[in-house]
């Protein structure tokens, strides 16, 4: 589906299938999830979920419906509290934290519902994403000028950049709403880059796309990580895409770990081919 550069293989990947130590650099992990458990009274979405990524991985979580895979993606990003474990990123707690506490640690999301303001351009609603950074106060934003005005100059060159990264800046000013889905994915993925995520989570970016959508997306992620050096924690049920780019799967199934590990390796899990 998606050649990879020579050298960057997913089974090259330089971490071992477990939470911890990077086995060659000795660094601690960008994100550790220690024992995470979530019920929604006696339904159990979450049950002792532990692993970590790597700064610059591009780690896979894949699962059936119901395997607790969004659960975990909205712990991760504060619009759930887990009743017990620990969610560490770059050696902080997460857990406890609202989500705009949670992305000032440098957690950033896509969602998988596309959430955009269609009446809104392209310029506008990526630089919505700009707003954690924007620190000119009510005052100098009202009156726009100063200090204020160089800031937002600053935020749209930026905002430019991702725009054309993601090859969307020639429709800066376009309505989202008159776009097809497969640009209306990018312009939602360029809002969660325009917050500048340590760790991007993406949550199914490519659900709904044609072969064509798939494969760019996958390209525009795969340069996320090897270009810009994001971390990305990515929820795809396109298991050829999945098997292509990621550098380690984790597989869900009922709340529970059943692999972590390099793309062919879990393929020929057991488990996991049973479940």
């Amino acid at each position: 589906m998606v050649e990879l550069s020579a050298g960057r293989r997913p089974g090259s990947t330089r971490h071992d299938g477990e939470a911890g130590i990077d086995v060659q650099t000795g660094q601690e992990p960008l994100l550790e999830v220690t024992d995470l458990s979530l019920s929604y009274g006696a339904v159990q979405a979450l049950n002792g979920v532990s692993f970590s990524i790597h700064e610059g991985e591009l780690f896979a979580l894949v699962g059936p419906n119901g395997a607790g895979k969004t659960s975990l993606f909205n712990c991760l990003s504060g619009l759930e509290r887990p009743q017990r474990g620990s969610i560490r990123m770059g050696g902080v707690e997460a857990v406890g934290r609202p989500p705009h506490k949670v992305a000032e640690l440098g957690i950033g999301r896509m969602f998988q519902n596309l959430a955009l303001f269609s009446n809104s351009t392209v310029l506008q609603n990526v630089m919505t994403g700009r707003h954690r950074l924007m620190d000119t106060g009510l005052l100098g934003g009202m009156l726009f000028w100063g200090r204020a005005r160089r800031t937002e100059i600053e935020h749209r060159e930026r905002v430019e950049e991702i725009l054309d990264f993601l090859d969307i800046v020639h429709l800066r000013n376009e309505r989202v709403g008159s776009l097809p889905l497969g640009l209306q994915k990018r312009i939602e993925l360029a809002r969660a880059l325009a917050s500048e995520p340590r760790l991007l989570l993406l949550d199914e970016p490519a659900m709904g796309m044609n072969v064509e959508e798939t494969e760019d997306m996958a390209r525009f992620i795969l340069d996320l990580v090897q270009e810009w050096g994001t971390t990305v924690l990515l929820i795809e049920h396109d298991m050829g895409m999945v098997m292509d780019i990621a550098h380690r799967v984790m597989v869900l199934n009922f709340g529970q770990v059943l692999a972590i590990g390099r793309p062919e390796e879990v393929q020929e899990d057991p488990d996991v081919i049973a479940a």
